[in-house]
């Protein structure tokens, strides 16, 4: 590993723990040229899933346009950012688990909004109009009358 500071790539690892729920390790190491001292992290690489669209096109997985959509919908909410990102981190495992080649992208957008509904209603509903494409108020009423009709 080349040192941050000095660019030695002569180092030694000083400590090693698992990381992340068990998916990393991190590993502390102490460079031997000038002493410095900084943090590695080690991931499995991933390979994910093709995304088929509604249209028939395929594009590849994106967990940061996973992030964004999930981000946009919960935006002034009090859902905070790491929350985000293990919403986005225990999606992308289920999709990848469950989808190793291909998934659609109606499996993830009902996924986001089965998620959601459980976080924030707010955002739930934000995430909905958009992913369904509500055309005019009537079918954002329908929306939040099936949601508040699961309340009960």
């Amino acid at each position: 590993m080349r040192c941050p500071r000095c660019g030695s790539m002569d180092d030694r690892v000083v400590d090693s723990r698992s990381a992340k729920e068990g998916r990393a390790t991190r590993r502390r190491r102490e460079c031997l040229d000038c002493g410095y001292r900084y943090t590695t992290y080690e991931f499995i690489e991933t390979s994910y899933p093709g995304v088929v669209k509604k249209d028939g096109r395929r594009e590849p997985f994106d967990t940061a346009k996973l992030e964004k959509g999930i981000a946009r919908a919960c935006e002034k909410r009090p859902v905070s950012a790491q929350e985000i990102k293990d919403v986005v981190e225990k999606l992308t495992a289920r999709i990848t688990e469950e989808f190793p080649d291909e998934v659609s992208s109606g499996f993830i957008g009902e996924c986001v909004m089965e998620t959601l509904r459980g976080i924030d209603e707010v955002a739930y509903v934000r995430f909905a109009s958009v992913y369904r494409q509500f055309r005019d108020v009537a079918q954002f009423k329908e929306e939040l009358e099936r949601l508040l009709k699961n309340q009960k």
